[in-house]
């Protein structure tokens, strides 16, 4: 979230795009709101709210400057739907246009497959799409923050502990 928001203070509102291959790999795309043309097909993945900070709330709603969306594309989403993904951030260089390259940090993803206790909790709604979001639908707010200090917090390997340092 601090890179993030650090990149927002350099280049305003932001918004990310789970790649999908080819030139960038499968990196997580870090872009100024609207320079990515998101299709009718892409499948917003959630809103990150840069204000979050990992154990903490804000008391109230943000502005949308402080509003990233992520999205995916949707045979894309349709493969990983079974899928917790992570964003996290790690040192090195960043892939193609995505506004960390020179910071010395790149987006990177990572993954774990749902248990079934976990695939059954999931909701059965249909994922909010771009062409959703181009006539004006947005996601109801989700009520508990999914920020945390290591991806291994979000995202554990089976049979080992969290991991002691944070990014």
């Amino acid at each position: 979230m601090d890179l993030l928001r650090r990149l927002r203070g350099s280049h305003g509102p932001l918004m990310l795009h789970q790649s999908g291959g080819c030139c960038d790999g499968s990196a997580p795309m870090c872009y100024p709101a609207g320079e990515f043309v998101i299709g009718d097909r892409d499948v917003l993945l959630g809103l990150l709210d840069l204000r979050l900070r990992a154990g903490e709330l804000p008391e109230t709603a943000p502005e949308p400057d402080d509003i990233a969306p992520v999205w995916i594309s949707g045979p894309q989403f349709a493969a990983w739907r079974h899928t917790q993904l992570v964003l996290d951030v790690v040192p090195g260089r960043g892939s193609g246009f995505s506004l960390e390259s020179p910071e010395g940090f790149r987006f990177l993803s990572r993954g774990r497959v749902y248990d079934e206790t976990e695939l059954r909790a999931l909701t059965t709604a249909e994922p909010l799409t771009g062409a959703d979001w181009e006539r004006g639908e947005r996601p109801a707010p989700s009520v508990e923050p999914q920020v945390v200090a290591a991806a291994a917090d979000a995202c554990p390997v089976p049979g080992r502990g969290t991991t002691p340092n944070t990014r």
